[in-house]
């Protein structure tokens, strides 16, 4: 080679460290650089850092270069991924790291670097080039969501446990309470007919006040019992055909449709992928309720329809009863929220609130449309 062309090729080859040391300089991302050897358990020396660098840690170019990234290790740092890491340098593999490191005050602080082997192609690997990355705040957020995901599996466990408990005790009790009621029932009835000779109308009517309100307790106790059993659902989502279902349930109102000369119209509603007895409860409530708040005198018109909204289905039941004050509108769901006196209208005042928490527990909502005296509408979403 003659004197000019290696004259231009040193040229060349000066321009080019030049324009990459320009470019490790001014780069965001922090650089250090170490010699290629030795790779033992004190590391090889830091011969170049730029600014980006001495900015992260707090140490200056002259006090770290000439030491060891041990310099920047302390007692939180990985040691088996100290371990790996010395492995790849040993075999001249790039590797890629999150490592413990300290500042020059103590600070301890996440980094991420990757680093690779760098030589000039005759003498084999001369260098160790690392882009280093501090990356505290996504390591610190992921270790707090790590600390939430193993709190709220503890609550998860703890509330389950708790659930469990809350059932077997609404047994126990419904149990528990329905025997006296038995037998309270039962006594007051036999009283009646041994010494019905005895007792006059007066005394007649307060044992059926007693066995009538026995008879009331007893389904307010079932009733508790079937509301603190929502959302255990123990069967599989499956297939429901609700034109099936709903001509199930006006089958079981038949008595009740023909003593009131009741018109029940449904359109031709979709078939859902839900629970089948949960869905069963929501509309045989709503029925029931269309049914039990009608005007005297005038058969109830019921009707239940359906609309796409993409995501969900609505349904709505719409009757022509009584219909409910705006200002009940939250208290209806409330439960043992009655309007009306038990002799007005039979019910615990249950079943609003059951239906309510059914469909909440399978992702709906539900509300209603209504005036006083002008019948009512519920509606209620469910997802496809």
């Amino acid at each position: 080679m003659s004197r000019e062309n290696k004259s231009i090729e040193v040229k060349e080859r000066e321009q080019h460290f030049r324009l990459l040391e320009s470019v490790i300089t001014n780069i965001t991302e922090s650089v250090l650089i170490t010699e290629a050897s030795p790779a033992d358990e004190s590391g090889a020396r830091i011969v170049y850092v730029n600014d980006a660098f001495t900015r992260m840690t707090g140490y200056t170019a002259a006090e770290i270069i000439g030491q060891t990234p041990q310099i920047l290790q302390g007692p939180a740092t990985d040691q088996s991924e100290l371990d790996r890491l010395r492995e790849s340098v040993s075999r001249w593999q790039p590797f890629e790291a999150t490592l413990v490191n300290y500042k020059k005050n103590g600070e301890k602080f996440w980094t991420n670097f990757s680093a690779s082997p760098f030589g000039d192609g005759k003498d084999g690997y001369t260098h160790w080039i690392a882009l280093v990355k501090d990356v505290t705040a996504i390591k610190q957020a992921d270790i707090e969501l790590k600390d939430l995901y193993k709190n709220l599996q503890m609550q998860a466990r703890e509330l389950a446990i708790s659930n469990t408990e809350l059932e077997q005790f609404a047994y126990v009790a419904s149990h528990d309470l329905q025997e006296p009621l038995r037998m309270v029932t039962g006594f007051l009835t036999l009283l009646e007919k041994k010494y019905s000779n005895l007792i006059d109308d007066s005394g007649k009517k307060y044992i059926a006040f007693a066995v009538d309100g026995a008879k009331r307790m007893r389904q307010i106790i079932l009733d508790l019992l079937e509301y603190s059993r929502i959302g255990r659902i123990e069967d599989r989502s499956e297939p429901v055909d609700l034109n099936r279902l709903i001509h199930e349930i006006m089958i079981l109102f038949s008595k009740q449709i023909e003593e009131t000369g009741a018109i029940i119209e449904a359109d031709v509603l979709p078939e859902v992928i839900s629970h089948r007895s949960p869905m069963r409860q929501v509309f045989q409530n709503l029925l029931s309720n269309s049914l039990k708040y009608s005007k005297t005198g005038i058969p109830p018109v019921i009707r239940i329809s359906s609309t796409d909204l993409g995501t969900e289905w609505q349904f709505s039941i719409t009757d022509n009863g009584i219909g409910i004050n705006p200002e009940y509108f939250d208290k209806v769901f409330v439960i043992f929220q009655r309007l009306h006196k038990a002799t007005e209208y039979s019910g615990t005042g249950l079943g609003l609130a059951v239906t309510r928490k059914i469909i909440e527990n399978l992702g709906g909502r539900i509300w209603l449309e209504s005036s006083e005296g002008e019948g009512a509408i519920f509606h209620f979403t469910l997802k496809k």
